[in-house]
């Protein structure tokens, strides 16, 4: 009885959170993380701002074991992370999925080897280790010249800053940011222990999971975590609700992919970034995103321009209802960059 009150406490507690926090879902918010109930042992954990952690993770748990999408940005990170696991299941970390290589989705992979299957499609385990992950795009922007520059902007806001209360939240900041910093330096690239290369199936006692690959797309390898009897698919960054990163993009076969995504049965997707959605209409308006990106960068190019300039000069400002990030022309160089590769890759292809 005393459990069954605890657990409707916490419910309930949850839920307050949940209404205060503006979310849809019940909420329990610990240090680092607070994790949406989607469903019944399902879980969306997203960071609390106290640290810097990465992507968004999800926690699966079952009868018996537990398995959590992705690890973060860094093994402290994973840690924090763990830790906040414990306020809602005591259950073990069985498994553990990368839905791909990148950085945010993988650093904190050192902190569950040995104590749980690190599962991933076979491109992730290829990447890790041979791709030279920490001297890389998207790690190189993100970590080693975005981090830098962003502690360096704090300083100078809070030098610059008069009000009390401004520089105490700026000081906040700097102090995550530079923890953030600190914290890179312990990170060594762990790939998974256990591959797959279309589909694997996990079974957490009571609750099946499936492990998909349909196809390139983000990256080489993307994972989409499906729950058939939930009807919940977590889609790593293959699909967000915001823009991808597309430094290491297939872009035809990411909207091919897509497609396949959609046939799925699924009412929710819990994305590596943004917020959970229901609509697949959001996954046809990327589709759209890709292919008048694919068509603007083609045509500029054509012109002879470079990929800094035609990032600077495509317009995808009629998906800015969908996507609010777009604020106006322009386009992240680096997925630039790599679609003038791809281009090149695919005309080589041709005259074979």
């Amino acid at each position: 009885m005393k459990t069954a009150l605890l657990v409707v406490t916490i419910l309930a507690s949850a839920a307050i959170d949940a209404k205060a926090q503006g979310s849809a879902y019940p909420v329990v918010t610990g240090k680092a993380y607070k994790f949406e109930q989607i469903a019944e042992g399902v879980y969306y954990a997203t960071a609390t701002g106290s640290m810097v952690t990465g992507s968004n993770n999800v926690v699966i748990i079952g009868d018996r074991d537990v398995m959590v999408v992705d690890t973060g940005t860094t093994p402290a990170a994973a840690r924090a992370f763990l830790e906040d696991l414990k306020s809602i299941t005591t259950k073990p970390v069985r498994y553990v999925v990368n839905t791909h290589f990148h950085y945010d989705h993988t650093d904190g992979n050192q902190v569950y080897a040995g104590k749980a299957d690190i599962i991933a499609h076979e491109y992730v385990k290829y990447a890790i280790q041979n791709l030279n992950v920490l001297e890389r795009e998207p790690f190189k922007t993100s970590q080693l010249t975005n981090v830098p520059n962003g502690i360096e902007s704090l300083m100078q806001r809070i030098a610059a800053a008069s009000d009390a209360g401004v520089k105490a939240s700026l000081e906040r900041q700097l102090v995550v940011a530079q923890q953030g910093r600190e914290a890179l330096k312990e990170i060594k690239p762990t790939p998974p222990n256990v591959t797959y290369s279309k589909k694997k199936v996990v079974n957490l006692g009571g609750r099946e999971v499936q492990l998909l690959f349909l196809g390139r797309g983000h990256t080489n390898g993307d994972t989409v975590v499906y729950l058939p009897k939930e009807k919940i698919v977590c889609t790593g960054d293959l699909m967000e609700s915001q823009l991808a990163y597309m430094g290491d993009a297939q872009f035809d076969e990411w909207i091919t992919t897509l497609d396949a995504l959609k046939k799925l049965d699924f009412n929710t997707d819990l994305p590596g970034h943004g917020v959970p959605f229901k609509d697949k209409g959001l996954i046809t308006a990327y589709q759209g995103y890709l292919r008048d990106l694919t068509t603007q960068v083609a045509s500029l190019r054509n012109q002879g321009l470079s990929p800094e300039r035609t990032a600077q000069q495509v317009d995808l400002t009629a998906y800015k209802g969908r996507f609010p990030q777009i604020q106006g022309p322009g386009a992240d160089v680096r997925g630039v960059r790599r679609m003038y590769e791809w281009m090149d890759e695919n005309a080589k292809k041709s005259k074979k």
